[in-house]
C-alpha cells in the first residue's frame, strides 16, 4: 500500500531541479501570453521555446556573483537561448516568478500527502471493523474508566484523518494562487489580464491584490495544516507506546525477524516507530511557527521570509510525508492481543461497572447521593484492599434490598457497554 509514493516522492518534488522547472514553467507561460497580446514576436516565442534550459551547476556558479539565484536563472536561460532572451522575464519581478512556482510546488505536495491519507485511512477503515467487537477498557488520566470497544479507537482515528483531508484540501486551495504584478504589486509594468491568462495557463487563481509577494498567511496556512496532520499522527503514535508497555501489553508494533531493541538488553522490543514519529511532530509544529512569523514583512516586501522557507516549506512536506507512510505502515502490521485486554478489563475485579450501578440505583429510586456513596464505599474496599466487586455488591444489604441478583449480573454484562458501537461506525463509516 505505501509503495503508491516512494519516500524519496516528496524530496523530489521540492528538488532544485524541479524547483528550476517550475520557475521555467511559469517564464515560459508568461512569454506565451506577451505572445498572444503581441507584446513580443511570436518567433521569439518559438525561439525562447525551443532552447530554454538550464544547468544546476551553471546557475550554482552565476549565483557566486550574482549572490541572486533568480538573476543567475534568467541568465544561464540567456545563455542558452541567445537573442530572444531579451524578452524572458519581460516586466516580472523575481517573486512574480518564485511565489507563482512555489504554488505549483505546493500544490505536488499536497496531491501526494492526500494520497497518503487516502492509503492511511484505508487502514483505518479495515482495522476499526476488525475490532469493531474486541472489548478494551477506556481510560481517562491513564486511569481505567469503562469499557469500550478497540474498534472504536479506529473508527476515531479515521474521523481525524478524515477532517484532516479536508485540512489538506483546504491548505491546497488556500495556496494555488499566482501573482505576476510587479515589484510592489500595482502593475506598473504589466497589464493585471497578463497575469490573469498566465494563473489560468497554470492552472492557478490570481491573487485579487499582492504586493511584490503572494501574502504569507497562506503559506502559513499549510505549515499549520501540515503541523495538524502530524498531531494526529503523534496522536496515534503516542497510544501505541502506551499499548506497548509491558504492564499493559495490549498492542505491539511488529517486530520483524532480526530486528534488535537494546544493545544491551537482548529482550528489549522497543516502540521505536511510535517514538520516532511523535519525534518528528514536534519538528512539524516547531516550522508552523516560522509560517506564522513569515507572514508580517516589512511594506510591500524583505526577504526575512526566505531563507526559512527554503527550510521548512520542504522539510514539514517532507517529513509529514515519511510520517504518513510510516503511522500507514504501523497501523497496517500492529500486533494486537485481545485476550491481554480482556485480562486488563478486568484487572480491578469488577470497579468499571460502577457506573451502570449508580444509574441502576437512582432508577429505583434511590437519591443519586445514596447510590453514590453505597457504590463507591465497596469500590473504595476494592481498590484498597482487592476482591472482587460484583460479589461484595451482591452482599451489600442497601443494595441488594433494591436490585434483585439479575438485575445486578446486568449491571456486569459487559454487552451493555458496546450495544451502541454499530450506531457509531455507521455515523462515521456509513451504513
Amino acid at each position: 500500500m505505501i509503495d503508491r509514493y516512494t519516500l524519496a516522492e516528496m524530496y523530489d518534488i521540492w528538488c532544485l531541479e524541479n524547483k528550476f522547472d517550475k520557475w521555467l514553467e511559469v517564464e515560459i507561460a508568461v512569454c506565451e501570453v506577451h505572445a498572444e497580446m503581441g507584446t513580443i514576436p511570436v518567433e521569439a516565442l518559438a525561439e525562447i521555446k525551443a532552447k530554454a534550459a538550464f544547468s544546476l551547476e551553471r546557475i550554482a556558479e552565476i549565483e557566486k556573483t550574482t549572490d541572486h539565484d533568480v538573476i543567475a536563472f534568467t541568465t544561464n536561460l540567456a545563455e542558452n537561448i541567445g537573442p530572444a532572451s531579451r524578452f524572458v522575464h519581460y516586466g516580472l519581478t523575481s517573486s512574480d516568478v518564485v511565489d507563482t512556482a512555489n504554488a505549483l510546488l505546493l500544490r505536488e505536495s499536497c496531491d501526494a500527502l492526500l494520497a497518503r491519507v487516502d492509503d492511511l485511512l484505508a487502514v483505518l477503515k479495515r482495522r476499526a471493523y476488525e475490532f469493531k467487537d474486541t472489548p478494551q477498557i477506556g481510560r481517562t488520566h491513564g486511569i481505567h474508566a469503562e469499557p469500550t470497544s478497540f474498534g472504536l479507537v479506529w473508527a476515531l482515528w479515521y474521523e481525524d484523518m478524515k477532517r484532516n483531508h479536508e485540512r489538506v484540501g483546504r491548505a491546497m486551495e488556500a495556496i494555488s494562487f499566482g501573482k505576476i504584478s510587479g515589484a510592489v504589486g500595482a502593475f506598473a509594468h504589466l497589464s493585471p489580464e497578463v497575469e490573469e491568462r498566465v494563473c489560468a495557463k497554470l492552472g492557478l487563481k490570481p491573487a485579487n491584490v499582492s504586493t511584490q509577494v503572494i501574502q504569507r498567511e497562506a503559506y502559513a496556512e499549510y505549515l499549520c495544516t501540515l503541523a495538524i496532520v502530524a498531531s494526529s499522527c503523534e496522536k496515534i503514535a503516542l497510544q501505541v507506546r502506551h499499548w506497548q508497555r509491558t504492564e499493559v501489553r495490549e498492542a505491539q508494533e511488529a517486530f520483524k525477524k532480526g530486528q534488535k531493541g537494546s544493545s544491551a538488553m537482548p529482550h528489549k522490543r522497543n516502540p521505536i516507530l511510535s517514538e520516532r514519529i511523535c519525534g518528528m511532530a514536534r519538528t512539524v509544529r516547531a516550522n508552523s511557527i516560522v509560517g506564522l512569523e513569515n507572514v508580517a514583512l516589512w511594506h510591500e516586501r524583505d526577504i526575512s521570509h526566505s531563507s526559512a522557507e527554503r527550510i521548512v516549506l520542504p522539510d514539514s512536506s517532507a517529513t509529514l510525508d515519511y510520517m504518513l507512510a510510516k503511522t500507514t505502515s504501523l497501523l497496517d502490521t500492529l500486533v494486537v492481543y485481545p485476550e491481554n485486554m480482556l485480562k486488563n478489563l478486568n484487572l480491578t475485579g469488577g470497579l468499571v461497572f460502577s457506573g451502570q450501578l449508580l444509574l441502576a440505583l437512582t432508577q429505583k429510586g434511590v437519591s443519586r447521593e445514596d447510590a453514590y456513596a453505597w457504590t463507591q464505599r465497596n469500590a473504595t474496599k476494592v481498590w484498597d484492599e482487592g476482591g472482587n466487586y460484583h460479589e461484595l455488591i451482591n452482599n451489600d444489604a442497601d443494595i441488594s434490598s433494591h436490585l434483585s441478583a439479575e438485575e445486578i449480573a446486568r449491571v456486569f454484562d459487559l454487552k451493555h457497554y458496546l450495544r451502541n458501537v454499530e450506531t457509531v461506525f455507521e455515523r462515521v463509516f456509513g451504513k
